[in-house]
């Protein structure tokens, strides 16, 4: 049951960050400022579902990986630090700044290179997650592990 619950907490939490990200790019290449405006502030909003996923999925996953050792385990425990930090440190500031100018029309060089850093930072961290995910997939026996030797050259 814990597993499936953290599964379902990650995949929350990577639907809304893919969400966030791809709103953003239509956004911003087929919207007017105002439909800006309303996803910065949607984004923002979203937060109140993404945070608790992403809490939710860590605590999760750190009780599974309780007494668990093993390359996989390491790797996710590892991406996942890497997931907060990005989140914590650049996309959660960037999201209320971006919203902040974008309500303020506030669309100058400043506010586009922050859009750039937070794109970049939002597709690391839909990468790390898709990631965890397979590997997560692989712990649980849903998918077969990666092969060392493809199988048409054996």
């Amino acid at each position: 049951m814990k597993s499936k619950l953290h599964g379902i907490f990650g995949a929350v939490a990577l639907l809304c960050i893919a969400t966030f990200w791809l709103s953003t790019v239509v956004s911003e290449l087929f919207l007017t400022q105002a439909g800006v405006v309303a996803v910065k502030n949607a984004v923002l909003t979203g937060m109140w579902l993404l945070i608790p996923a992403m809490a939710a999925t860590g605590g999760s996953g750190f009780s599974l990986a309780k007494g668990r050792r093993g390359r996989l385990v390491d790797v996710k425990m590892r991406r996942m630090k890497g997931v907060a930090a990005n989140g914590l440190l650049v996309l959660l500031p960037s999201a209320f700044v971006l919203a902040s100018w974008a309500n303020a029309g506030r669309f100058d060089g400043a506010f586009y290179a922050l859009q750039g850093v937070e794109l970049l930072a939002g597709a690391v961290n839909i990468t790390l997650l898709l990631l965890n995910m397979r590997d997560g997939l692989r712990l649980t026996g849903r998918l077969s592990p990666k092969r060392s030797v493809p199988p048409a050259a054996r």
